[in-house]
């Protein structure tokens, strides 16, 4: 029976087996089979017009089978194309021009929309070096929990190719936009007050280098190298009663570095939500995308010396 029912993917699963059988040539049950046990796992209850067999103390045993399938013909591309869409981002973000006297003029907080106005002028250097730590310690969390969890360990290479092409994603799609939008950070602008930031100098506010706030890097990167760790890690743990506190630091390290960008004036509150979003959202969906597709339904005719019959099996 174990050859009937295989787990995969190193998820213990629950299958539902029932045999529908219909009794060759219209006969009767036989009652000296009423009853019968086959072997010690199958009893063949023929009382009835059809047949059932009813399967237990089944024993399911833990495999090493990867939830994950590369794509090279993909993969390769999409990292690639990510690696030097990134580049180019950053090119572009370095051959902004800097503000002219005017220009930096118009840069006050009326000029903000009111659900980023508030921050307007901001700048806080402790915070901006606080936000520092978390973000390039997010790097390596998928690389550290990759080695130390024993089943992601055995799946290490495809997570691997798996995070490059997370992180490629996500700078390719930051560092675009904040060269197309070219939104000045918080500390460019004047407060409702019409005072700038005492800490920053004119020539500072002007350059090309800090009219990159939308969106926030910094956060997404965070959010997409956290919330990766956190889906391979419950995909590959799917027992783990670890998987909620993975899931809450994921959430929370990025969340911490928004903040600190914020408080900084390197970013508005929606450059940071924004960020938190797109990097959140590119750790997930990668791994998603990835996963063997495995059908909760199969449907296989069987047949038996007194019946014919189907086996349906439902992972749940």
């Amino acid at each position: 029976m174990n050859n009937i029912f295989p787990m995969k993917n190193s998820i213990k699963t629950l299958i539902v087996a029932t045999v529908f059988c219909i009794q060759a040539n219209a006969q009767q049950p036989d009652s000296s089979l009423t009853g019968t046990t086959v072997n010690s796992n199958v009893v063949v209850d023929t009382m009835l017009p059809t047949q059932v067999v009813r399967v237990k103390n089944l024993k399911f045993k833990e495999t090493t089978s990867s939830p994950y399938k590369l794509n090279w013909k993909a993969d390769v591309p999409i990292i690639a194309g990510g690696i030097g869409l990134t580049a180019l981002g950053v090119k572009r973000i370095a051959d902004r021009r800097d503000l002219t006297p005017a220009e930096l003029a118009q840069k006050t907080a009326d000029n903000v929309p009111w659900f980023d106005r508030h921050s307007a002028g901001w700048f806080d250097k402790r915070a901006d070096d606080i936000s520092y730590p978390p973000f390039q310690a997010s790097f390596a969390m998928p690389l550290l929990v990759g080695v130390l969890n024993k089943n992601m360990r055995q799946d290490y290479g495809k997570l691997m190719v798996m995070y490059l092409e997370t992180m490629a994603i996500t700078g390719a799609l930051f560092t675009n936009t904040a060269s197309i939008a070219g939104r000045a950070r918080p500390f460019v602008y004047t407060d409702k007050n019409g005072n700038a930031a005492p800490e920053v100098d004119e020539a500072y506010r002007r350059s090309g280098n800090n009219q990159r706030s939308f969106y926030a890097g910094h956060t997404a990167a965070t959010a997409a190298a956290t919330f990766f760790t956190a889906k391979t890690f419950s995909d590959l743990n799917p027992n783990s009663k670890a998987r909620v506190y993975v899931w809450i630091g994921a959430a929370a390290v990025p969340a911490f570095v928004g903040y600190m960008r914020h408080k900084a004036g390197m970013h508005f509150l929606s450059d940071n939500i924004i960020g938190y979003a797109v990097g959140a959202a590119t750790g997930i969906l990668v791994p998603h995308f990835h996963k063997v597709k495995v059908k909760n339904l199969s449907v296989t005719p069987q047949a038996g010396g007194r019946y014919n019959g189907l086996l349906v099996r439902y992972k749940l």
